[in-house]
């Protein structure tokens, strides 16, 4: 059994007796795209850090393809590709040349210039001055200078911070082909939630330092097609028939949202809903399967962190 791309166990991280992250357990298979989520302040920098041995943890551990991170820095270090926010490029340099410092430092051979560039479609700009390039094209290159020597592991910080909306549209294409193209696992943090929504397989929340939610976004969405919206002429009423018949109640503040039980057969559970609510003399106004979307998922992550809101 191989290892998980990126693990942490228990990963714990303390600053003036503050715990930025408390006890986090990752599990990140390989060649997924895994969304890495939490609002500011949650802890998602500080992990990057440890993961990447630029920070030792306060206490457990992170391993990159099963190699603990802090106790062989070198070896994981050849297991991951970073992109950060500093690109940290010469602008007066141009791409290829750029790529090429890279390339001597880490005594690659001159043919993954080319791989590279290939991989993130930067070929015909190769010769420009990265002074000249717009934002989305140093963001391609700061991809293909985090794909050189082919490492498993890419951690892409808000790849599309600042990107225009077309430059957006390019990267998530970009990226929810990468694992395919390059054979890596990428793991982006992002606050676009809707952006990667569409790309990631797998995604965990932070919350206040701590783990709230993880596992395969598709398991995680499909709880919630199990909700229905309810308003009727008389909610408080409503809500009080729909636990009577066994429904559970969704917690959503300012909303009457039903929770389905398990059956095979949805459609007829909301009839059901709905016949409780009619026999009792109530009008139902609005009776809608709940769309399932990440967003949803983030903010009731955040109810059982009431201190991160």
């Amino acid at each position: 059994m191989t290892a998980p791309a990126i693990e942490t166990q228990a990963l714990s991280r303390r600053f003036s007796g503050r715990a930025a992250v408390d006890g986090v357990s990752l599990h990140v298979p390989e060649r997924c795209v895994f969304g890495f989520l939490g609002p500011n302040g949650a802890g998602k920098t500080t992990t990057i850090r440890m993961l990447l041995g630029l920070l030792r943890p306060t206490a457990g551990r992170a391993l990159l393809c099963g190699i603990d991170v802090a106790g062989d820095r070198l070896r994981a270090a050849a297991m991951v590709g970073c992109l950060l926010e500093a690109h940290g490029f010469y602008p007066n340099l141009s791409g290829r040349e750029n790529l090429d410092l890279t390339r001597r430092l880490r005594r690659l051979d001159a043919a993954e210039i080319d791989r590279v560039l290939d991989l993130t479609d930067m070929r015909a700009h190769a010769h420009g001055r990265v002074g000249t390039y717009s934002l989305g094209m140093r963001q391609r290159l700061g991809l293909a200078r985090a794909m050189m020597g082919r490492p498993p592991v890419l951690i892409l910080d808000e790849p599309t911070n600042g990107l225009d909306p077309d430059g957006i549209a390019e990267m998530r294409a970009f990226l929810s082909e990468l694992p395919e193209r390059s054979g890596a696992t990428v793991l982006v943090s992002s606050h676009l939630l809707s952006e990667v929504e569409q790309i990631a397989t797998h995604v965990a929340i932070l919350q206040a330092g701590q783990l709230s939610v993880q596992g395969r976004l598709s398991d995680l969405l499909a709880d919630q097609t199990r909700e229905i919206d309810l308003a009727t002429s008389d909610d408080a009423r409503a809500r009080s028939l729909a636990l009577a018949a066994g429904f559970d109640l969704a917690d959503e503040a300012g909303h009457l949202r039903i929770r389905l039980r398990r059956c095979e057969d949805i459609r007829r559970e909301a009839a059901t809903l709905n016949r409780a609510m009619v026999d009792a003399g109530l009008d139902v106004h609005r009776l809608a399967p709940r769309r399932p979307s990440l967003e949803a998922l983030y903010r009731r992550s955040a109810i059982r962190f009431p201190e991160a809101a």
